[in-house]
């Protein structure tokens, strides 16, 4: 299926997404908003797909918002009420947020890797992966201070789990630049490469190291994760007792060791297809 904003391409467990408008910085433009949660859902609900890497094309990974999303009326129409137009408008600020949560509630993980400049909008998205790796001429920005606006979708509430609070406020508060040095210093991205061909390479050698894994492991894995991020140690703990007593499979923990002892590769099921609806 071709997209406006993506190429998708997928081996061997691995989907690779691509933002695809170089040209244009890979701004965030309406298609956008409902093409990746679309590629995210998809991928994630065929059961296929044992990681994903997001990417870019161009100098930089993605300048943020569109203009034209800014564009028309968007408290909807002129002759509803006030706060019947807010409460519209309440559910659009909904609909782009969720283009990102797709990529947290995703079964498999997600890795972004960041060439050049990635503003505004591309600070939210980046924020929702499971991981992040930058090129050395990387950089972050929260660019909605710049602009007149409050972040809306994601960076505010993802990025002080991922660093530490006064570094979120004082990037929020000034819209000043990041570097990747500072940015992997301070815990925001995994590893620095020297260029996008290396980060890229790096990144698939990575993908391909999770995806040899059994996936229901690793969907239980990102699940806790993220659970234990936001309650506290006891709730996580019993959730993590309730998911292994449905979850728990001891025949891929039999196919890994056999592995190790055969000195081969493991092969296990794919998680397979959810299915939504009759």
């Amino acid at each position: 299926m071709g997209y406006t904003c993506f190429e998708v391409e997928e081996t061997e467990g691995v989907a690779h997404v691509r933002l695809n408008r170089p040209e244009q910085l890979n701004s965030m433009i309406p298609e956008f908003w409902s093409e990746l949660p679309e590629i995210v859902d998809g991928l994630s609900d065929g059961g296929h797909t044992r990681v994903v890497v997001l990417s870019s094309t161009g100098k930089h990974f993605c300048a943020g918002m569109d203009l034209a999303v800014f564009g028309g009326d968007l408290d909807g129409e002129v002759s509803l009420s006030a706060g019947r137009r807010h409460a519209n408008f309440r559910y659009n600020v909904l609909h782009l947020q969720r283009a990102f949560t797709a990529l947290e509630e995703a079964r498999m993980p997600v890795l972004a890797a960041i060439q050049g400049g990635a503003v505004g909008g591309a600070v939210d998205l980046v924020t929702a992966a499971d991981c992040r790796y930058a090129t050395e001429d990387a950089w972050f920005c929260i660019q909605e201070i710049n602009i007149g606006m409050t972040a809306d979708v994601g960076t505010l509430q993802r990025l002080p789990k991922l660093i530490p609070e006064g570094i979120v406020r004082e990037l929020a508060y000034t819209g000043r630049r990041m570097s990747a040095t500072r940015a992997a210093a301070v815990g925001l991205v995994n590893e620095v490469f020297a260029d996008h061909d290396a980060m890229l390479s790096g990144v698939h050698e990575i993908a391909a190291e999770i995806a040899s894994k059994t996936p229901l492991a690793i969907h239980g894995t990102k699940e806790m994760i993220n659970f234990t991020r936001d309650h506290s140690v006891e709730e996580g703990l019993k959730y993590m007792a309730l998911w292994q007593t449905g979850m728990f499979q001891p025949s891929d923990m039999a196919e890994a060791l056999t592995a190790i002892q055969e000195k081969r590769d493991p092969a296990f099921e794919d998680l397979g297809e959810v299915r939504r609806g009759l």
